[in-house]
């Protein structure tokens, strides 16, 4: 229980550290592109400590091939099936997310995403699938390394679901290159994850926000992050040929022993 609660208080620690630290990028830095660079650093700096709140031992392979494209406009892309996934990407560098309006509309969830300058996406109304391509790609050409999660919504882990192909027009029309990432998570407290307690670490479906975070406080998480290769030409590529490339990539990871 001690152990608990002192893990509870670092995390609240932390995210004070996080919210104050933006006010001051929110309040005080006027250019747009600037002030995103700063969220984005303040999102690597919290999660790097989050990540050791969360005592998140991390195995990374390939990292050089993100390192790669520093300064450079990089669509990520990824499986999904936690808030804990943006913990542990985030930790590596410094991004930036696609998320839901859903999400923004979060009262708790909302403020932190807006702080970190995250990009919006509406799931629900196409109609405003040409805007955000339009912005997003705006944000790639900028230098910023941008993170999809096209599953649509975080999973139970069994397997990687198929990709929603729309916002693959990203890269498609900015000609922005693609790094899939795989992220399989191997151990919750030393016991290997599987159907008895995904759930205490997964957070998909229907699954409140509050009880589930305080439900993983003081965990420990052991998680494999695996970069793969690469698609450098993306110009005028069908999207759905970049999402079929990129899910098969992923999937074939995900699934390895």
């Amino acid at each position: 229980m001690l152990n608990r609660i002192t893990c509870f208080i670092r995390h609240l620690y932390h995210i004070l550290i996080y919210y104050l630290r933006a006010g001051f990028i929110t309040f005080f830095t006027k250019d747009p592109i600037k002030k995103r660079h700063k969220q984005a650093k303040n999102i690597h700096r919290t999660a790097k400590r989050l990540s050791k709140a969360f005592k998140i031992s991390m195995k990374v392979n390939n990292l050089e091939a993100l390192k790669a494209f520093d300064g450079k406009p990089l669509l990520l892309v990824g499986n999904h099936v936690s808030y804990i996934d943006i913990v542990v990407l985030s930790a590596l560098d410094e991004l930036i997310f696609i998320t839901s309006v859903e999400m923004g509309n979060n009262p708790f969830m909302g403020s932190l995403t807006r702080l970190g300058g995250c990009l919006y996406t509406d799931r629900i109304n196409p109609q405003s699938l040409r805007d955000e391509i339009h912005r997003f790609s705006e944000v790639l050409m900028q230098g910023f390394k941008v993170v999809l999660f096209p599953e649509g919504t975080s999973t139970n882990g069994e397997t990687v679901q198929n990709f929603r192909r729309s916002l693959f027009e990203i890269a498609s029309s900015s000609g922005a290159p693609i790094l899939p990432v795989c992220l399989r998570y191997k151990t919750l407290d030393d016991i290997k994850i599987d159907e008895s307690n995904r759930d205490i670490l997964y957070w998909y479906g229907s699954m409140t926000f509050v009880p589930h975070y305080l439900g993983l406080i003081g965990k420990s998480i052991e998680v494999e992050v695996s970069f793969l290769e690469p698609i450098l030409d993306t110009a005028d590529v069908k999207r759905a040929e970049l999402s079929d490339i990129t899910h098969h990539q992923i999937k074939e990871c995900f699934h390895q022993n």
